[in-house]
């Protein structure tokens, strides 16, 4: 059976999307199109490439994530480049290694870019800072004076998943000579279901893999200073949005993985945390199908 899916981001926690993933591939669901935001983008696409679930996993389990974190090279002290590069480039790392990581594993499935995967088939969610707007990749390149068949899926992936502070975003030069300051999807939208609300006659259900608790599991904030003040901002901007479509129609859909002992940028996490990330993921996906009816 064919379904649709969409990945919620979370950085390094999305290894436990590979558990889940595990028993959807069990019980011989295939994909029809998937949908990303981050993380999420990074799953999505080698979904769509043709990795399977294990070759997926077997990819994570030996990546060193550490050497994804590109600093840019400088005569100051760490100390000092650190806040240079929060001031001036605007993220801690370049992000160029995580692109050209994707770009190599991509590629030896034979994608390069959106016009070697079937159109509809993956779309991936980043945010148009210099604008205030999701940008939907690739349906939105055109806006931008870009070919989306011509657009470097790794690239997008890249754009979806710049943390902001943490990689360096994405300066697009447009057509119309502009600079647009492009970072992580999850910004304003972390979870993008709503992109197959509307099915127009599709005839596959969609699965949402998130990494959080239920809505009715949430807990509420406690905020008692100005640090804890802008992680609930952060928060609410970047989960509001798509609880909204959450609660209206799709919870019962969506497979919720509430990760609670990683950090999204723990990129030195260790084999046992990524095992004990995959057996999270896998135990929630096999409560899920247990109560999922279509």
């Amino acid at each position: 059976m064919k379904i649709n899916g969409v990945f919620s981001g979370g950085g390094i926690k999305a290894i436990a999307l590979l558990g889940a993933l595990e028993e959807v591939e069990k019980r011989g669901f295939t994909f029809n199109k998937v949908a990303g935001t981050s993380a999420g983008a990074i799953i999505a696409s080698l979904i769509m490439a043709g990795y399977t679930t294990d070759e997926i996993k077997k990819l994570l389990l030996e990546t060193k994530f550490t050497k994804l974190l590109d600093t840019r090279k400088s005569i100051f002290s760490y100390s000092v480049l650190k806040w240079i590069s929060i001031y001036w480039r605007l993220g801690l790392y370049r992000g160029d290694a995580l692109e050209k990581w994707l770009e190599n594993i991509l590629a030896k499935k034979g994608i390069k870019t959106f016009g070697d995967i079937k159109q509809g088939k993956l779309r991936i969610i980043a945010s148009d800072l210099s604008k205030g707007r999701i940008m939907v990749l690739p349906d939105d390149l055109e806006d931008y004076g870009f070919l989306p068949e011509k657009f470097s899926v790794a690239r997008a992936v890249r754009m979806s998943s710049s943390l902001p502070y943490f990689f360096e975003p994405i300066k697009l030069h447009t057509n119309e000579g502009e600079n647009r300051i492009i970072v992580d999807g999850g910004v304003l939208s972390n979870f993008p279901i709503w992109l197959f609300e509307e099915q127009n006659g599709e005839k596959y259900p969609t699965i949402g893999f998130r990494l959080s608790p239920s809505l009715e599991n949430v807990a509420s904030r406690k905020i008692k200073n100005a640090f804890e003040l802008y992680g609930a901002l952060f928060d609410t901007m970047k989960d509001a949005h798509d609880a909204r479509h959450i609660a209206t129609s799709h919870e019962k859909n969506i497979i919720f993985i509430p990760v609670k002992d990683v950090v999204t940028t723990e990129f030195n996490i260790t084999n046992d945390q990524k095992e004990k990330l995959l057996q999270l993921g896998k135990k929630c996906a096999e409560k899920f199908f247990k109560r999922w009816i279509y």
